[in-house]
């Protein structure tokens, strides 16, 4: 029995209780006014945020095992950018800390010196609607969107990068930029915007992931590219990905780890590498995607990775 507390990482955590829940595992959503931790074997926390390290001592003062997603990305160089102290006090807690890659845990276990074997990951998934792929059609129809574009899907932010990707694009002025997601960030949006050719850029706003739509976006497109100044990785690109779409993703995190030699690899400082690793998704030599795209739903669809988190609350 896993009782899982709300925090950061909400669409992780939904997706590992609906995945859990499948697997005969049950699974409780903490209720602050009536927590009832005592009846559940496992308290898994899914934040980093100020004042966790409060709430992890009072679990660990029940005599509970604890299990904390951490969900950050931090290495030598910022680590000043984090209460580093706080961090290393609320994971040193825990039971088992889980990532979402080998290199996460790798790095994460250096920057804060606790030791390895404390680290585990699961990797990121995808939903099982991922296994069905809706025609190219339907999104171009829907939208009137003709010709070869680059797809962006995710939040309009600086972390995602997109001004970059739109200064990228200006190499490739026959084709369009379609950009999906919520504009978080006004100011950094009218900076893409004014980045882009004339007419190259077309938003569209935000799609459910689970959306026929988006899928269908992912079929449609040329290529889907995602810039990032990080990703560990992006459940968009996961998404992408099992939907065959080719890849062109930031090197910067963990995904490497996820993609091997299925996709090409972009500085997201440099949008003049961003351009070449693009126009080489171009001119690739086309290549059976359908049994690629098979191949990663099968290896990441939550039903399949939750299985090692079932493995590590058995050993707790």
């Amino acid at each position: 029995m896993a009782f899982h507390t709300p925090g950061g990482g909400e669409v992780q955590l939904l997706a590992y209780r609906k995945a859990l829940a499948e697997h005969g595992v049950e699974v409780t959503l903490m209720d602050p006014w009536n927590p009832r931790f005592l009846d559940h074997d496992v308290v898994h926390f899914f934040s980093c945020v100020g004042g966790s390290v409060h709430f992890c001592n009072f679990v660990k003062q029940l005599g509970l095992p604890l299990v904390i997603s951490s969900s950050l990305w931090i290495t030598e160089s910022t680590k000043g950018l984090y209460p580093i102290d706080e961090i290393r006090h609320q994971l040193s807690l825990s039971d088992r800390v889980i990532t979402n890659s080998g290199i996460e845990s790798d790095t994460l276990a250096g920057v804060l010196d606790l030791p390895r074997d404390r680290f585990d990951h699961v990797y990121n998934g995808v939903d099982a609607v991922f296994s069905q792929r809706p025609d190219a059609s339907l999104f171009r129809q829907h939208f009137d969107i003709q010709g070869n574009f680059v797809l962006n899907v995710g939040n309009i932010e600086p972390r995602k990068n997109q001004l970059r990707l739109a200064e990228a694009m200006r190499s490739f002025p026959d084709r369009k930029l379609v950009l999906i997601g919520h504009v978080r960030s006004p100011e950094y949006f009218e900076q893409v915007k004014a980045a882009a050719l004339p007419g190259q850029l077309q938003y569209l706003g935000p799609l459910p992931h689970d959306a026929d739509l988006l899928r269908s976006a992912y079929q449609a497109c040329e290529l889907f590219c995602l810039p990032s100044t990080l990703e560990t990785p992006g459940l968009a690109a996961l998404e992408a990905a099992v939907q065959g779409s080719p890849l062109v993703i930031t090197s910067e995190g963990s995904t490497r780890e996820y993609f091997g030699d299925n996709a090409v690899y972009v500085s997201p400082e440099d949008a003049a590498d961003i351009a070449k690793g693009m126009a080489q998704s171009m001119g690739a030599t086309a290549m059976n995607r359908e049994t690629l795209a098979d191949e990663l739903m099968k290896r990441f669809a939550w039903t399949s990775v939750v299985k090692k988190l079932i493995n590590i609350y058995d050993k707790l």
